[in-house]
């Protein structure tokens, strides 16, 4: 392990809230498609879409943020790693793909919201955005739970790269390993330096 038992215990406390919370702020968001596309008042309409596009910029895009990004420093910190077991490699492919559908969905949102106040979703151009974003959300909601079911059975099986690790780490003497962690925090280290200013440039 790379990182510290308490520090391993933080992340994964902040990976596992952000995960379960995205699913709930998703599930929300489908459960206001609905009621905005199938709602016959039109105050309920408004709110409903309104209120969808304050959760995916407040809510869902934060956590969709943290959620993997909190499982990448955890993978990291931890003997799981990223691309060494099968059912970790599948949950960051599922996961920063949903992201980046995510971030695409986030202006058809807002149009909705301001169409609904100026009482243009009769087009037949938001009408169609309308049921497609029922469609999405209902599949966001499908695959994060698969990434849940995922994170709890963890399926075993080793990657060729997690294999190929495993068979390095068993043969390499103890001290090269040591030696390898040592360049990598003094690499990380002189890069923070000189981001911040605070390199060898800083004295000139």
């Amino acid at each position: 392990m790379i990182f510290s038992p308490r520090w391993n215990r933080m992340v994964f406390m902040i990976h596992v809230t952000t995960s379960v919370a995205w699913i709930g702020a998703v599930a929300c968001f489908l459960a206001l498609a609905i009621v905005g596309y199938t709602s016959r008042h039109q105050q309920v309409v408004q709110a409903a879409y309104i209120s969808m596009d304050l959760i995916t910029w407040f809510v869902i895009l934060p956590l969709s943020l943290a959620s993997p990004v909190s499982g990448i420093v955890q993978g990291l910190g931890t003997a799981w790693g990223l691309l060494r077991h099968y059912w970790v490699a599948v949950k960051l492919f599922i996961t920063i793909p949903s992201c980046v559908l995510l971030l695409l969905h986030m202006a058809p949102t807002s149009r909705l919201a301001a169409a609904s106040v100026e009482g243009a979703l009769d087009d037949q151009g938001a009408a169609s955005l309308r049921m497609q974003i029922i469609g999405d959300s209902a599949a966001a909601v499908f695959v994060l739970l698969i990434v849940t079911a995922l994170s709890v059975y963890k399926p075993k099986g080793l990657t060729a790269a997690g294999a190929a690790a495993k068979a390095r780490l068993r043969d390499t003497p103890r001290w090269i390993n040591v030696l390898r962690w040592v360049a990598i925090v003094a690499g990380v280290v002189f890069l923070v330096a000189h981001l911040s200013g605070h390199g060898l440039h800083a004295h000139e």
